[in-house]
C-alpha cells in the first residue's frame, strides 16, 4: 500500500512516503537557510523497551551488523528479553527469535553488543555492570538460535563492564571489556580464532588502572587492521572525575601496541605512559565511551563533548593530520549543565556523538550523528565536507523527538558497503539510573546515504 502526505514541522516542509512498512521522509525546505536535498528511509522493527537507553546507549558493538547480505539486530523488550532479528538488506519484514536470556535492562549499562565472525556465526554479550560474563554464540552460521551461556577464556570474568565486539580483516574477532569498577578498572582485550572457534586473553591489562582510574576507550579497526583505541581516563566513580583524552594503535592483532609518532608501549599502559593526545582537566564535563573512527589511510577520528573554560559543554571532533592532531568544535551550543552529583546512567540534555569520515580525493569528509534538546531531541548530523578547511553544517534527518537517543550504527555494511543505517528508537533517560514510564517503543533502522548530501 502507497501513501503521499506533506506536513510542516516548525519552519520545515517534509513529504513522506509510506510503502509497506518502509517510510522514506523528504526534507523540501527551510534548514536553516541551507539548500539540502536529503532523504531517509525508515524501516520498522519491533517494539522494545524504552524506559531508560539501554537499547540506545552510544557504546553498542554492535546493535546492528551486516554480513553479506543479511542484517543482523539485538535489542531488550519489554519484560528484558532479549529478541535478537535478521532480515535481508532492503527488505521490510524481519525475523526474529525471543532468547531465553534476560537482562537487568532497568540499568542503561546492561547494553547487549553483537557481531558476525567471518564464518558467519554470530556473537552477543549482554547484561553487564561489574558482573560474570554473559555470552553466547549461534549454533551454526546464519542461526539465531544461540549455545546457553559460556566462558571465553575463563580468565578475569567476574567483573565485566562494557563489553565490545570488533571484526578483524580476516574475519577473526576482538572483544574488549573493562575488568573491575568505575574509578578503579582495567581494560581487557581477547581474540577469537575462527577456524579453532576459541577465544584466548591477550591482554588481562592492556590499560593499567593502577587500582587509582580506569579507562574509559573507544575504539575502531581500520581497513588494514589496525586497532586504533583512545580513551580518557577517570580518577574517581563520577564523571567529574573524567580527564584528558589518550591514544594507542595496535598493527598486529592487538599484540603489541605504539603511539602515533610509531614508538612502541611498554606494556600495560598506563596514566604515566600514555600518549595525550589533547589536555582536559578534571571537571570540564568530559563524557565517556563515546566513538572513534579510522579512515582508508588510517586516520583517526575521535568525538566528544566537554567544555572549556566558562563555556558550556560542546562537541568536538579530534583527528590525526600529517601535521599532528587537531580539534574542532562542532556547531555553537548555548545551553549550559552538568554532569556532576549522583552515580549511575546520567541525564544529559545532548547525546554522545558518533563519528564518521571517508575520503574524496585529497578531501576528508566527516559526519558526526547525536541528539541534542537545543535542536528538538531529534536525530541530528554534523557534516564537514572538507574537514580542516570547512565549517560543520548541521541538520536534521527526522523531524520527530527521539527522546534520550544516542546513535549506534551498522559498522560492517558502512565499511563493506558505504551504507549508513542508524538504530533508532525514542526513549527517556531519567537521572541516576532513574526509570522512566516511557511505554515501549518502535525500533526503526534509519537509512541514510551522506555521501550524497547537497550543500
Amino acid at each position: 500500500m502507497l501513501m503521499l502526505f506533506t506536513f510542516l514541522f516548525g519552519k520545515k516542509k517534509f513529504v513522506a512516503v509510506r510503502f509497506f512498512g518502509i517510510t522514506m521522509i523528504l526534507i523540501l525546505s527551510g534548514l536553516r537557510g541551507q539548500s539540502q536535498s536529503n532523504k531517509v528511509n525508515l524501516v520498522n522493527v519491533d517494539s522494545g523497551w524504552a524506559r531508560n537507553s539501554v537499547n540506545v546507549v552510544v557504546f553498542r558493538k554492535n546493535s546492528l551488523v551486516t554480513f553479506h547480505d543479511w542484517q543482523y539486530i539485538a535489542f531488550y523488550n519489554k519484560e528484558g528479553s532479549v529478541v535478537i532479528g535478521k532480515r535481508k538488506l532492503n527488505a521490510a519484514k524481519w525475523e526474529f527469535k525471543k532468547t531465553g536470556f534476560k537482562g537487568n535492562a532497568a540499568d542503561a549499562h546492561n547494553m547487549i553488543s553483537i557481531m558476525i565472525d567471518g564464518n558467519g556465526y554470530l556473537h552477543m554479550s549482554w547484561n553487564h555492570h561489574n558482573n560474570q560474563l554473559h555470552y553466547a554464540r549461534g549454533i551454526e552460521p546464519g542461526s539465531l538460535l544461540l549455545t546457553g551461556e559460556m566462558p571465553m577464556t575463563g580468565l578475569t570474568e567476574k567483573k565485566v563492564c562494557y563489553p565490545e565486539f570488533y571484526k578483524m580483516p580476516d574475519g577473526n574477532l576482538i572483544f574488549l571489556y573493562r575488568d573491575g569498577g568505575s574509578g578503579d578498572g582495567n581494560l581487557v582485550i581477547n581474540q577469537y580464532d575462527i577456524k579453532t572457534k576459541t577465544w584466548k586473553q591477550l591482554h588481562n591489562k592492556l590499560i593499567d588502572g593502577e587500582h587509582k582510574r580506569s579507562p574509559y576507550w573507544q575504539s575502531y579497526i581500520d581497513a588494514k587492521g589496525t586497532i586504533h583505541l583512545s580513551w580518557v581516563w577517570r580518577e574517581n566513580v563520577g564523571v567529574q572525575g573524567n580527564h584528558d583524552m589518550a591514544y594507542a594503535c595496535s598493527k598486529d592483532g592487538g599484540v603489541t601496541w605504539e603511539r602515533s609518532d610509531g614508538s612502541k608501549y611498554q606494556l600495560p599502559i598506563n596514566l604515566k605512559n600514555a600518549e595525550t593526545i589533547v589536555n582536559i582537566p578534571c571537571g570540564s564535563e568530559l563524557m565517556n565511551q563515546t566513538s572513534m573512527f579510522a579512515d582508508s589511510k588510517g586516520f583517526s577520528y575521535i568525538a566528544s563533548y566537554w567544555k572549556e573554560g566558562s563555556g558550556v559543554p560542546e562537541y568536538h571532533v579530534t583527528y590525526k593530520t600529517i601535521q599532528g592532531w587537531r580539534t574542532d568544535v562542532v556547531g555553537k551550543r548555548v545551553t549550559d549543565f552538568t554532569l556532576q552529583g549522583g552515580l549511575g546512567t546520567k541525564y544529559a540534555p545532548m547525546s554522545r556523538p558518533q563519528i564518521i569520515a571517508w575520503n574524496s580525493g585529497k578531501k576528508v569528509m566527516a559526519a558526526m550523528f547525536f541528539c541534542d534538546k537545543e535542536r528538538g531531541n531529534r536525530v541530528s548530523v554534523a557534516v564537514n565536507r572538507d574537514l580542516g578547511n570547512e565549517k560543520w553544517k548541521i541538520i536534521d534527518l527526522l523531524p520527530e523527538s527521539v527522546g534520550s537517543w544516542e546513535p549506534t550504527y551498522d559498522t560492517e555494511l558502512w565499511k563493506e558497503k558505504g551504507l549508513l543505517h542508524l538504530f533508532v528508537q525514542n526513549v527517556k533517560q531519567e537521572d541516576s539510573e532513574g526509570l522512566s514510564d516511557m511505554p515501549p517503543q518502535i525500533i526503526k533502522v534509519l537509512e541514510w546515504n551522506p555521501k550524497k548530501i547537497i550543500h
